[in-house]
């Protein structure tokens, strides 16, 4: 056994979710781009807030998403991510650390406020976001903690936070401790937007040795390789070194290694309700499996539990003990 004091420590922008059911009707008279992410200003925050209705919030974030999973699931977790010392960045800290995440980043005492996300929420169930960054784009390598970044077994990336500079150098840093402490770095590719803007950095992470484990949907990957068939795509897939899971909605998921590519099938849902925060619960199910030695497909099958459990519900995060779901289907200890 690892004796790693924390199993997954995921690094990615902290921001607060205001979730809201809506229309098609409204996202054409706000002319907002269905199912996409976009970034917004302060302004258009504003401006989005009082047109919405009634809200949800909770603290959101794809990396501090897959960090709670992995709490839920009973393993230790910890998340690194810049809030400012507002009211919304006090519910963060609070929310997470309610939850059993570890969160000790100090808050930023100046600048943008805390990042918020908006997210609308169609009948079928898609999201479309628009995030006004803020605060959680002002994470600089300071904030990676050296002793945080050796304690944990898994370095969880978001691919989200991959923009400004600072960040990227703060990524970099933490690749660097973890690594040389032994320990495995995963990278989420986040959005075929991001990947776009990306591509060749990316790539470049898994063929300098600095990733070990890769997850992404099956969009991103055809965007990663610039081609529109998964064949193509997951053939290059495999030349990279290293290991992948790919996500394909409901038809489940592919582990991909150079030696060989296995399929999970997705968990049933009785009702899909939203589709946020499955691909962060997917990778915590999964991280969590690797944190307990579990083979790929035993990975990979409490991956898809957990994005299961969060997509038959608004908000990304799960309303019931993910231990708990596994130990009844007989996938954890």
């Amino acid at each position: 056994m690892h004796n790693a004091s924390i199993d997954v420590l995921a690094i990615g922008n902290a921001i607060v979710d205001v979730i809201a059911r809506t229309d098609e009707a409204f996202l054409a008279r706000e002319n907002v781009h269905k199912g996409a992410m976009q970034l917004i200003d302060e302004a258009r925050a504003e401006h989005l807030y009082a047109a919405m209705g009634p809200t949800t919030v909770i603290s959101g974030g794809s990396g501090a998403n897959t960090a709670v999973g992995v709490a839920s699931l009973g393993a230790k977790a910890a998340f690194i991510g810049k809030v400012r010392d507002d009211e919304l960045g006090r519910l963060y800290g609070h929310d997470l650390r309610s939850i059993g995440v570890r969160f000790d980043v100090p808050s930023a005492t100046e600048g943008p406020a805390t990042a918020r996300s908006f997210i609308l929420v169609t009948p079928d169930g898609e999201r479309t976001m628009n995030t006004y960054l803020g605060a959680c784009q002002n994470l600089t390598p300071e904030d990676v903690d050296p002793h945080t970044v050796r304690a944990a077994r898994y370095v969880y990336l978001e691919g989200y936070l991959w923009d400004p500079p600072e960040a990227k150098r703060a990524f970099r840093k933490a690749v660097t401790i973890a690594h040389e402490a032994g320990n495995a770095v995963a990278l989420t590719l986040s959005d075929p937007f991001c990947v776009d803007r990306y591509r060749d950095e990316f790539l470049g992470l898994m063929r300098d040795g600095s990733l070990d484990i890769l997850f992404a949907n099956i969009h991103e990957l055809r965007s990663l390789y610039q081609t529109g068939d998964d064949a193509t795509a997951l053939a290059a897939l495999r030349q990279e070194g290293v290991v992948a899971v790919v996500t394909r909605s409901a038809e489940g998921a592919l582990v991909v290694t150079r030696e060989e590519t296995r399929a999970v099938p997705a968990f049933p849902v009785e009702r899909l309700v939203d589709t946020t925060g499955a691909g962060d619960l997917f990778a915590a199910g999964f991280l969590a499996g690797l944190s307990r030695d579990l083979d790929h497909i035993g990975c990979a099958r409490l991956g898809a539990l957990a994005a299961a459990e969060v997509i038959q519900h608004i908000g990304a995060r799960p309303q019931r003990s993910l231990a708990e779901l596994a130990r009844q289907e007989g996938l954890w200890p």
